[in-house]
């Protein structure tokens, strides 16, 4: 298959271009910096920018399917302010729906976020639940992915978590008492390059995460022990962590009411989709594993 790959440079892309590589496809990464000395040596590149239909609109000639991974964090108040949630998220699906409509693609593979809602508490959600509504209703055969946190080499999730609770005590948010599920990109890709080569699966949207459940504070524990450190969690008010994150995203600062907002919401899946690719939780990696801390005694 000739499959593009819009974000196709970041850090599930990468990953995913290696994937779909191996698996003998023709591939093209559409991204606004599409030089990337990680890409394989097979993968083509095309420069452009989703907001900008233009731009974009040239790579999907001859393309037989497509994969959306384009995203801002939601960890950090983006550039622009919330608005470019909508600019991204919502605008980007929008130009890359009318492109493959205007190249006959007809596949196309989202990655899109747990809780994604048009009515969601945050912007990020928001503008993710309205761009798959724009997925649903394109007539293309799609399939939606909605994962939990996602880390490995390149990801910001464990980065994150060590610079937002920093050794060897840090306040916390409720103590540290949100729940994740992460999952390792190398376990992702291989579903996601199973929707590009399967057209059984359209129309499915699957929820996937990791093997466990884990609360921040673990998540902060396992961090710094790979490392060689301890960390305690100094539990504050979620309403107190609320009013310093919205002061700090008042005059200018990373995080804002969001993220605040964020940190109330559990980010764990119902019923595993996982199981659909003929995976087992049990077979996927841990976090502790990733960080070469198995073994070493549970978090406090």
């Amino acid at each position: 298959m000739n499959v593009l790959v819009v974000g196709g440079t970041g850090f599930i892309g990468t990953a995913l271009c290696r994937e779909l590589v191996e698996r003998g496809h023709d591939v093209t990464t559409l991204s606004r910096s599409p030089d990337d000395p990680d890409l394989p040596a097979e993968v083509e590149t095309y420069a452009g920018d989703v907001t900008d239909y233009d731009s974009i609109e040239g790579a999907f000639e001859g393309r037989d399917a497509v994969v959306y991974l384009v995203a801002l964090s939601p960890l950090f108040r983006p550039d622009g302010g919330n608005e470019a949630h909508f600019e991204v998220h919502l605008g980007g699906a929008e130009n890359v729906v009318e492109a493959m409509r205007a190249h006959d693609v007809p596949r196309l593979v989202h990655v899109s976020a747990l809780d994604a809602d048009p009515a969601g508490e945050t912007a990020y959600l928001r503008a993710k639940g309205r761009a798959e509504e724009v997925v649903r209703d394109a007539g293309l055969d799609y399939a939606i992915f909605r994962p939990s946190v996602v880390f490995g080499d390149g990801g910001e999730f464990v980065p994150f978590t060590k610079k937002l609770a920093p050794r060897p005590a840090a306040p916390l948010p409720g103590g540290g008492k949100t729940r994740f599920q992460p999952i390792w990109v190398g376990d992702l890709v291989p579903m996601l390059a199973d929707a590009v080569e399967d057209d059984e699966r359209a129309g499915e949207t699957y929820e996937v995460g990791g093997p466990e459940v884990l609360t921040l504070k673990e998540v902060a524990k396992l961090a710094h022990r790979a490392d060689g450190h301890s960390f305690t969690a100094i539990p504050i008010p979620m309403a107190l962590a609320d009013v310093g994150l919205s002061v700090l995203g008042a005059v200018g600062g990373p995080m804002g009411p969001d993220q605040a907002r964020s940190l109330r919401m559990d980010n764990t899946v119902a019923d595993n989709d996982v199981t659909a690719f003929g995976v087992r939780e049990a077979d996927l990696t841990t976090l502790a594993e990733y960080l070469g801390v198995e073994g070493r005694g549970e978090p406090a």
